[in-house]
């Protein structure tokens, strides 16, 4: 099983009260081929890309036939509109924009006669402090480790993070995706455990933190809870809540991004 364990009373006190007040029906769907769009404004200029594909059955190989000659444009709240250019298939990007924290922005994707439009607000962004390894509590006894992420939550604001994991270069599947409903304004440390990845003195690791709005969260959230369910028989992509209009597979998210490195000792 993949979650994230936070230490202390606060997690068995927050996964108690999420266990009541955030399910999600995740109403898997049944069709295939599906648009799905996977959008990303980032904080660093030269790396936005919004990626078109199709969806395939559930039990099918993770190959998304992409969808191309698509027209792609995202503007900000200040009245700028910002082209992007197809290459490779299915993949449009700009080099031209980085985003900046409290700025709204929107897409607008036209494609098969349809268009799609979503917004996202770009958090401010909250710095990872340290990323650390230690032994797993429960297989103490062999030589594995799990990895630890420790950052200051910010007192007063709703934030929700997403946290990426790479053991020597390689995405783990996992989706590790928190709020600070009952961490506000506190030091966090937080556990990355994943089951299927193991990590050993040696790996290089990296973790990747992504501060994103509500909408977003909510998405990566309902993910999650997919993960501990594990239905069979769907398609993938699932079809979460998205901020997408109409209502397609995936999601736009404006985020900033802030990765550290570690040799596992």
């Amino acid at each position: 099983m993949k979650y994230l364990k936070l230490y202390g009373a606060i997690f068995f006190i927050s996964v108690a009260a999420i266990s009541c007040t955030k399910v999600i029906d995740l109403k898997l769907g049944n069709d295939t081929g599906k648009l799905v769009i996977e959008g990303n404004i980032i904080n660093i200029g030269g790396r936005q890309s919004i990626v078109l594909s199709r969806n395939v059955p559930f039990t099918s190989t993770n190959t998304y036939p992409p969808v191309t000659a698509a027209t792609v444009t995202v503007s900000d709240g200040k009245g700028n509109i910002y082209p992007f250019t197809e290459g490779p298939a299915g993949t449009y990007s700009n080099s031209g924009l980085a985003g900046t924290t409290g700025t709204s922005y929107a897409m607008i994707v036209l494609t098969g006669g349809q268009t799609y439009t979503a917004s996202s607000i770009m958090p401010m962004q909250v710095m990872l402090d340290s990323i650390t390894s230690k032994k797993n509590d429960f297989r103490s006894s062999d030589n594995r480790r799990e990895i630890s992420v420790h950052f200051q939550d910010p007192p007063g604001v709703p934030n929700q993070y997403k946290f990426l994991l790479f053991v020597n270069s390689v995405q783990v599947n996992a989706i590790f995706a928190i709020d600070d409903e009952f961490t506000d304004g506190r030091y966090v440390n937080l556990d990355m455990v994943e089951n299927q990845t193991d990590i050993y003195p040696g790996d290089t690791v990296r973790v990747e933190m992504q501060c994103i709005d509500k909408p977003v969260y909510t998405y990566w959230y309902t993910l999650m809870q997919q993960q501990f369910d594990s239905p069979g028989g769907g398609v993938a992509p699932a079809n979460p809540p998205t901020n997408i209009k109409p209502a397609t597979l995936g999601y736009f998210s404006a985020h900033t991004e802030q990765s550290l490195t570690l040799v596992v000792k």
